[in-house]
């Protein structure tokens, strides 16, 4: 009898455990996404903006919730050559998980998805000279993510428009940081 109770409570722990990483896609608590994140996978309708030295291969290194509900993004990327450090701050929109900031064209940022302790995916549409641009850009608390996160955000991809071919493995190009 003791033994059946004290399976039944591991068993619950570890539903529990489990459903701390359940996704969330709405109503986010944008104070639990502060902290390190590194880039995973990236995914643009124009592959120049973010193949190398393009102005939309960004490495978030740090994300930081504002007081007034904004969002703080510490990141770098290479110019010619060498890393360069820079903050931006996102500034929050009346819906919960938008944020808009000028950066090369108007940009609208999309928090789509987060289990916030192993992996986030945002949604950028910036406009520049008139021209629309998407950017998908999957990031984790780890180095690398497993599998089932990439084929998470390879599904998000295709609701956009954006197949296989579009998709930039960055986990070994962020030379910054290797």
């Amino acid at each position: 009898m003791v033994l059946l109770v004290v399976l039944g409570l591991v068993l619950s722990l570890a539903t529990a455990q489990f459903n701390l990483h359940t996704a969330v896609r709405r109503n986010y608590n944008l104070a639990r996404i502060s902290g390190t994140w590194y880039l995973d996978s990236i995914a643009s309708d124009n592959m120049t903006r973010i193949e190398e030295n393009g102005d939309l291969r960004l490495f978030i290194r740090n994300i930081k919730l504002l007081n007034n509900g904004s969002l703080q993004f510490d990141f770098h990327f290479m110019l010619q050559g060498e890393c360069v450090a820079v903050t931006m701050v996102c500034e929050k929109t009346k819906n919960n998980g938008e944020f808009s900031v000028a950066y090369e064209g108007e940009n609208k940022v999309l928090l789509l998805e987060t289990d916030y302790s192993m992996y986030i995916i945002f949604y950028m549409q910036n406009i520049k000279n008139g021209t629309k641009t998407q950017v998908l850009a999957l990031y984790g608390r780890s180095i690398e993510l497993d599998k089932t996160h990439q084929r998470e955000f390879e599904n998000l991809c295709n609701l956009y428009g954006l197949d296989s071919q579009n998709i930039i493995d960055m986990t070994q190009k962020d030379f910054c940081f290797l």
